[in-house]
């Protein structure tokens, strides 16, 4: 560390070759990785915003919310079953987690196709979720009734709300299968071994490219359990 100090220039302009390389944050750390925890942190503040505004609106609305467990209640057998829809795509989101995880630590040991089948699962799990996730839209809409612009059972700010934060991290939800898809599909070819070139393919027989998938993908569950948290059971 000392030696790497005393290398520096005099001044000004040493200062500011310090804070170009990036000493502490990002040092041999890989652009794409990189730039992942620079986007997270982006979405981090865009996700708050609009939970901090669902918070005003319900709390400041002159007119009874909605009771979640009766709006997204669910007919099983003939018996209405409080928030048995979204249990169940909670517990998806978080099994697919585990297995993203899995497949980041099966990468790093080169295991080609035990991460291919993992990174699969985890998609699959996703792409069932969003399909989950279009049901409960397409019950709320044409079943319901409810609207961006109204809703029948309470407060017509319910429905804005709702549809722009579901619909946000649903879109986000949407692009992590396509891209774990695509990054499955580069392991079971082997691009990541032999570092073909092509879009996301990264360094020669490094399995970096799956970590930064885990880091948007592990992001996109825990925002999931605090709009679980502040939709569903609040």
């Amino acid at each position: 560390m000392a030696e790497s100090i005393t290398t520096l220039q005099p001044g000004m302009k040493g200062v500011v070759e310090d804070w170009a390389s990036d000493q502490t944050a990002f040092k041999n750390v890989p652009w794409g990785k990189a730039m992942m925890w620079i986007f997270l942190l982006s979405d981090t503040f865009i996700f708050s915003c609009f939970l901090v505004g669902y918070m005003h609106v319900r709390a400041t609305t002159t007119v009874d919310w909605p009771v979640p467990s009766e709006v997204f209640a669910l007919d099983f057998f003939g018996v209405s079953v409080p928030l048995l829809l979204i249990a169940i795509m909670t517990f998806i989101l978080i099994t697919s987690s585990g297995t993203m995880a899995m497949a980041v630590k099966f990468g790093y040991e080169k295991n080609k196709k035990v991460t291919f089948w993992l990174l699969l699962v985890t998609a699959l799990l996703g792409a069932s979720f969003v399909g989950m996730q279009a049901f409960e839209w397409t019950k709320l809409i044409l079943h319901e009734g409810v609207r961006p612009w109204g809703n029948p059972m309470g407060a017509p700010q319910f429905g804005a709300i709702f549809f722009m934060v579901t619909g946000f991290h649903g879109t986000h939800v949407t692009f992590g299968v396509i891209f774990l898809f695509i990054t499955a599909f580069k392991v079971r070819r082997g691009d990541l071994d032999e570092e073909r070139p092509g879009f996301m393919t990264g360094r020669k027989g490094n399995y970096g490219m799956v970590e930064t998938m885990g880091l948007y993908w592990h992001f996109v569950d825990l925002v999931w359990v605090f709009i679980f948290a502040f939709f569903y059971l609040w």
